[in-house]
Order: C-alpha cells, then sequence, then structure tokens
C-alpha cells in the first residue's frame, strides 16, 4: 500500500503541475492546452516510475539479475516529446506560430520526469519558473523596444507602376525600412509587382500604411503580412 500511495501522489502532482502550465496556454488559446500539458506531464512521471519499481516487473526474479539505467527512460522521453512539439509548430502565411507552445510541452515533459522520480522541490521550482517565463515574460516582451517585420508586396498597372525610387521614398517616409525588394511581372503583362520586407519599431505603423496604400488609386493591390514568432 505504501507503493501504490508513492505512486498515486507522483502521478497526481504531475497532472496538476502539467495542468497548471497547459492552463495557461489554453487561456491564450493555443492548440496544446490544458490537457494536453497535463497529459505529457503524469505520462513523463509515469514512465519515470516504471525505472524506479523495476522490480515490479518480473516478480520472483531475484533484483541483482535486473539492470536498467533510469537515464535512458528520461532520454526517450524527452526525445518522443520532441515529435509532439513539432506536432503544434505551425507555418500561416509568412509567419511561425507554437514554438512557445512547442517548449512548453518539453519542459511540461521534463517537469514530469522531475516528479517521477521524486524530485519535488526542483519540479515546484520548474513548474513556477514556467509559468513566470509564459505569463511575466511575456509582459516585458510586450514593452521591450523591438523591430517589427512584415512581409508586404504590392501591385500596379503594368503601363503606370511606381518608380522603384519613388516607392523606396514614400516607404521609408511611412517610417519603414526595406529588405530584400524583388520585382515580378504578371505572365499576361496586365500588372507589375514589388515584394519586400519592411522593418519598423512602431507596429502601428503598419495599420497606418495599409490604409495610406488603400487610398492611393494608382495601387492595384497590396498585401501586408506581419510576421511574428
Amino acid at each position: 500500500m505504501d507503493d501504490l500511495a508513492t505512486i498515486s501522489a507522483h502521478l497526481v502532482a504531475a497532472l496538476i503541475a502539467g495542468g497548471i502550465i497547459g492552463l495557461e496556454r489554453s487561456y491564450h488559446g493555443r492548440p496544446a492546452g490544458f490537457r494536453t500539458h497535463a497529459l505529457v506531464c503524469m505520462a513523463s512521471s509515469l514512465l519515470m516510475l516504471v525505472t524506479l519499481y523495476q522490480w515490479k516487473w518480473l516478480p520472483g526474479v531475484p533484483m541483482d539479475t535486473v539492470r536498467t539505467d533510469p537515464t535512458r527512460m528520461a532520454q526517450g522521453i524527452m526525445t518522443g516529446i520532441g515529435f509532439l512539439g513539432a506536432g503544434v509548430i505551425f507555418k500561416e502565411s509568412f509567419t511561425v506560430r507554437g514554438l512557445t507552445t512547442a517548449a512548453s510541452i518539453w519542459t511540461t515533459a521534463a517537469i514530469g520526469v522531475l516528479i517521477g522520480v521524486g524530485f519535488y522541490l526542483p519540479a515546484v521550482l520548474a513548474t513556477a519558473l514556467t509559468l513566470g517565463t509564459l505569463s511575466l515574460f511575456r509582459w516585458i516582451e510586450a514593452r521591450l523596444p523591438a523591430h517589427f517585420y512584415a512581409h508586404h508586396s504590392i501591385r500596379f498597372d503594368r503601363a503606370t507602376p511606381f518608380p522603384e525610387a519613388v516607392l523606396r521614398s514614400y516607404v521609408t517616409a511611412a517610417g519603414f525600412s526595406i529588405a530584400n525588394m524583388s520585382y515580378r511581372l504578371a505572365d499576361d503583362g496586365s500588372w507589375y509587382e514589388y515584394k519586400m520586407i519592411l522593418s519598423t519599431t512602431n507596429p502601428a505603423n503598419i495599420s497606418r500604411f495599409a490604409e495610406a496604400l488603400r487610398q492611393r488609386p494608382e495601387v492595384k493591390s497590396f498585401r501586408i503580412s506581419p510576421a511574428g514568432d
């Protein structure tokens, strides 16, 4: 019964720790949230318990004949979690999303390993630090000065395109710097397109620039796609 109580305590603690981290992800609408993180943490703990109670595998077999390395189990867990983390990373247009959620899943698995072997203090500390990173660091990151990037394309009628020098001046005056300018002519020759990457320190410039382009009759179409993590 003592073993059963210990195993139950490990699994419940892992479920709670993973669920707490998952709640933060669910609150922010991430695809891997409360249930995913809770299950990952509990499963990691469960697999480590297998190595802690290895004498239960083969009842009646002398313990000195059973040789397992718990660190190999931990290594296998963390390797397998990489596949789950890759599943929540996806590319949406020019933006890659899910990296933070994948990192939180990987961290949750590590916390589950700690709880599985009974290292409760570092597991509690790691849970608190993970929550702090996901919430407090978000607040800090939002207030730090940073560069914002966007992929921009703009089309004109072939007969009346903006000269490149004029377009560059117009974009620069809107508060952007330009990188990786490219050019495209339609197969049927009806339009001419510029593509570039815009950079600015003020994200509000993006919406103002979009509104300014919308007011210009010579612009046939345009697209501004902010790039983010």
